[in-house]
């Protein structure tokens, strides 16, 4: 016969191991749900690597490796749009999409002027015309240069880092402009060649863009949308020419390089 007293001891043993299933319970589910809470943030630290390798011209990435290996680490690109200013719209159009344009970039090494067709890229015209006329380039830095896989150099970033943005982006244009794409997925970019910078995403070009000055190799997934004109084009080689900051193949130009002023205009 069971006494009261070990009645007891039974249902307090009882009742331990039913506290020590529920914890254990809830410890899998802690671990469950940790696995999935690093998992999903790994899978957001590793976009917001490839936003910003893509912006290392991506480029983001910008900020693709040129040549053989389009790597996006060395691709003209530039981040998600940032709200660095408080559009958050495309502008609306304003320019004569029969037209040719002009933007004048005034930079602290030298005058480089760009010539931008508005039949073949009637948007993204459009958008420099609408930036240039509120002053938006005005005194952002050349962030980046890349002397190694691909030869550009990347500006139009209000904040100078690769992140910045006008808070709206465009879409692609013109990109078999430069013929179709080789066994290795890849067109020449010629030197002279201005094209947009993006995030690797189709419609992401915002404002960042980049200057090559010498004949690079990428995907056409960049809208080529200007040419530099010869005394330009020589400003960028020499900057190019001092090197990267540091001595590395990518990064900020040695030669720091300021647009002082950009202005577009109908030729």
């Amino acid at each position: 016969m069971v006494t009261s007293d070990q009645r007891r001891r039974q249902l307090a043993r009882e009742k331990y191991a039913r506290q020590q299933q529920r914890r254990e319970e809830n410890r899998r589910k802690a671990k469950r749900r940790n696995t999935v809470v690093a998992a999903a943030l790994a899978v957001v630290l590793a976009a917001g690597a490839a936003v910003y390798a893509s912006v290392a011209l991506t480029g983001d990435d910008t900020k693709d490796n040129a040549g053989s290996d389009n790597s996006a680490s060395s691709s003209p690109s530039s981040p998600a749009p940032s709200q660095s200013e408080s559009a958050s719209a495309e502008p609306k159009m304003s320019v004569d999409a029969k037209a040719t344009y002009a933007m004048a970039l005034k930079t602290n090494e030298g005058d480089i002027t760009i010539t931008m067709d508005a039949a073949k890229t009637p948007r993204t015209v459009n958008s420099f015309s609408h930036l240039a006329g509120k002053k938006y380039f005005d005194g952002t830095k050349c962030h980046r240069l890349t002397t190694s896989g691909i030869f550009v150099l990347q500006c139009g970033d209000p904040k100078g880092d690769g992140t910045g943005g006008p808070g709206y982006t465009i879409p692609d244009e013109n990109l078999d402009a430069l013929g179709k794409a080789g066994a290795d997925g890849s067109v020449t970019y010629p030197a002279g060649t201005v094209a947009m910078a993006n995030t690797g995403q189709p419609g992401s070009g915002g404002s960042q863009f980049f200057l090559v000055y010498k004949d690079t190799k990428l995907p056409p997934s960049y809208t080529p949308f200007g040419k530099i004109d010869a005394a330009g084009l020589q400003v960028v080689k020499d900057v190019a020419e001092a090197g990267v900051a540091g001595g590395a193949g990518d990064g900020a130009p040695k030669k720091a390089v300021t647009i002082e002023k950009a202005t577009v205009a109908k030729k």
